[in-house]
């Protein structure tokens, strides 16, 4: 899988981002969050119409404002098409009001770049990454297929990787980051 300090893959892949008729499918690419000097959030979940899935989309539907507000675009992938992504978000109470772009990775070109995908199915892995606007990667975190990600953590890594400052363990927006003074740490 790839990791902190490597460069994420270049992609374009087709994307629901909608659910209005005719206006439904766009097409996304890794130059996108760059050309806007964006830092980009990217998790990656198992299969559409399963149940684990959807809580972790919802959830990082009701944290969306803060990633943008922090300077971040988010999308949501997974191996299906984007004709499945739009019909299970029809489906979906839940996925019905989605605020990103779930991206189609169907030819599992990138998730297959990134070393996520399991089983003889090649389903992915529960990856998130979070990148940064240069196109390295800054942090990587994947879980169990049975086991949903802690979403808040994803948002308090991204508020500190931006800090660009040492920030100590359980660290929250608003807290005091570390600094190194004459040889000793010393609270900024």
């Amino acid at each position: 899988m790839l990791t902190v300090g490597q460069k994420f893959p270049e992609f374009s892949l087709e994307a629901v981002v909608s659910t209005e008729k005719g206006k439904e499918f766009a097409t996304i690419t890794s130059q996108d969050h760059k050309k806007d000097g964006k830092w980009m959030v990217i998790f990656f979940w198992p299969k559409d119409f399963t149940f684990v899935c959807p809580t972790e989309i919802a959830g990082f539907n009701k944290v969306y404002p803060d990633i943008r507000d922090n300077d971040a675009v988010l999308y949501g992938a997974s191996t299906d098409t984007a004709f499945v992504h739009l019909a299970w978000r029809k489906d979906h109470q839940d996925l019905r009001d989605l605020k990103f772009p779930m991206l189609a990775d169907h030819g599992k070109k990138l998730s297959r770049e990134l070393g996520i995908l399991t089983g003889d199915e090649e389903v992915c892995l529960r990856a998130t990454f979070i990148v940064d606007p240069q196109g390295t990667i800054q942090w990587a975190s994947v879980n169990s297929l049975n086991v949903g990600r802690n979403i808040e953590e994803t948002l308090r890594v991204l508020q500190a990787l931006q800090t660009d400052e040492l920030c100590p363990c359980n660290w929250k927006e608003g807290d005091k980051t570390l600094k190194v003074e004459g040889g000793s740490l010393v609270e900024a």
